[in-house]
């Protein structure tokens, strides 16, 4: 009896689907895409038995690794990826919108929250501050917040009277400059903002920033397009949809 339950139990162990399937799936993405993937990875590994590596960094960096042919199974780009789609190293018939993320104006928690619901509300408070913080997009490496952001303060006709209050950083230290009182407000993704110390007032007006979006790929080198699928799908599945909403994203197009 005992035996038959030794091979029972063989048998179920070899003949798993996901034992038998299990393989690591590599994801290259934006910063906009750190706090889904931190949400979703570890239910999707659950579900699948399939382990994810993520590579994220910053929009631009990320966007030439994935034109350069860097060996990633799925990769999430952010427009414009023409560049992505004419280099030959994503499936061009695998073109998945995700979701799009807004970008945001973050005071320190506790503090009133400027008007911000037109283009000339944000610019009389942009002109107003002493000093702001967003991130720098600069050199078509750096992060796709700081290009939008950009295209906002030209949209504005400010971008050069705006220069000497910028303080360009990338990553958490952009909100540890607000927290300790270094600037008067934030300007980033909705997505990237985690501090405890800091409130989002809110999205700026689309006619001004309009939100961006996140496409996911598989890639032409993947050494294993089925478990490239497998992520993709769930990428953009309901699971996924509770996760970018958590992020303050919005699924899909």
């Amino acid at each position: 009896m005992k035996y038959l339950l030794s091979i029972v139990i063989f048998a179920l162990v070899l003949f798993n689907p996901y034992n038998a399937r299990a393989q690591e799936v590599t994801l290259v993405a934006p910063g906009g895409m750190r706090c889904a993937m931190d949400r979703m990875t570890p239910d999707f590994e659950r579900k699948t038995g399939h382990p994810v590596k993520a590579t994220i960094g910053a929009g631009g960096a990320t966007h030439q690794q994935v034109v350069r042919g860097e060996p990633f199974d799925v990769p999430v780009v952010q427009p414009p990826y023409q560049d992505v789609m004419d280099s030959g190293n994503v499936v061009n018939s695998s073109e998945t919108p995700l979701a799009t993320v807004s970008i945001v104006v973050v005071v320190r928690k506790g503090e009133s929250k400027p008007d911000i619901s037109t283009p000339e509300a944000v610019k009389h408070l942009l002109l107003a501050a002493k000093a702001i913080s967003y991130p720098d997009g600069a050199g078509g490496l750096g992060g796709a917040a700081g290009v939008s952001f950009d295209q906002t303060l030209m949209k504005l006709g400010i971008f050069d009277e705006m220069k000497p209050k910028v303080k360009r950083i990338n990553g958490v230290s952009l909100l540890h400059l607000l927290t300790n009182g270094d600037i008067d407000f934030a300007v980033s993704f909705a997505s990237e903002i985690n501090d405890p110390g800091v409130e989002v007032v809110g999205p700026l007006p689309r006619s001004i920033s309009t939100p961006t979006s996140l496409v996911g790929f598989i890639s032409a080198h993947s050494k294993s397009p089925e478990t490239a699928k497998a992520l993709l799908s769930y990428l953009s599945s309901p699971e996924a949809a509770t996760a970018y909403k958590a992020c303050g994203m919005q699924p899909g197009r």
